[in-house]
């Protein structure tokens, strides 16, 4: 993650493609628009780059970076981190919000506090303190760095678990 709090890191660059300064880059976000023509992107801790044109390939983009002519040019940013200043979208739930606020139940009943979101195939999972996953579409909403979630009974239950494993 950059230093810096202003950005978000958005993807990485990887090897270069071709002999005319494209190179591969896989996003860590799904916010495609983070390639669009005109975007700009900065390289690791250093160069800010200005997308010219990007296109999908397999799992990844082929993408073009205004003053990347050739395929040397490309490969100094090989294993690059690309951060972005982040979206203003008041609809969006943002990993790096939701990290450190605080948690309660829909009936203001403190659950303590967000320490990560992981990836999870079937839901995105906020982590909390107590060690409790929830699913992210138990969130009802977010402000002012308080999540609220709506769980099903027994979700939270993290003693009545162990005690019935054994532990």
């Amino acid at each position: 993650m950059s230093n810096d709090p202003e950005v978000l890191e958005v993807g990485v660059v990887g090897r270069a493609h071709g002999l005319r300064g494209e190179v591969y880059v896989s996003l860590i976000t799904d916010r495609t628009e983070r390639l669009e023509p005109g975007t700009r992107l900065r390289a690791g801790n250093d160069d800010w780059l200005t997308v010219r044109s990007a296109k999908p390939h397999q799992h990844r983009w082929i993408v073009v970076f205004d003053g990347l002519e050739t395929r040397e040019q490309a490969e100094r940013y090989t294993s690059s981190k690309l951060f972005a200043e982040p979206i203003d979208d008041p609809e969006a739930l943002w990993v790096h919000d939701l990290v450190g606020a605080g948690v309660r139940t829909a009936d203001g009943a403190v659950v303590g506090t967000c320490t990560s979101v992981v990836a999870n195939p079937a839901s995105d999972l906020l982590e909390i303190d107590s060690g409790a996953l929830v699913p992210i579409r138990f969130v009802t909403s977010f402000q002012d760095g308080i999540v609220v979630i709506d769980p099903p009974l027994g979700l939270l239950d993290l003693d009545d678990a162990d005690d019935a494993s054994g532990s």
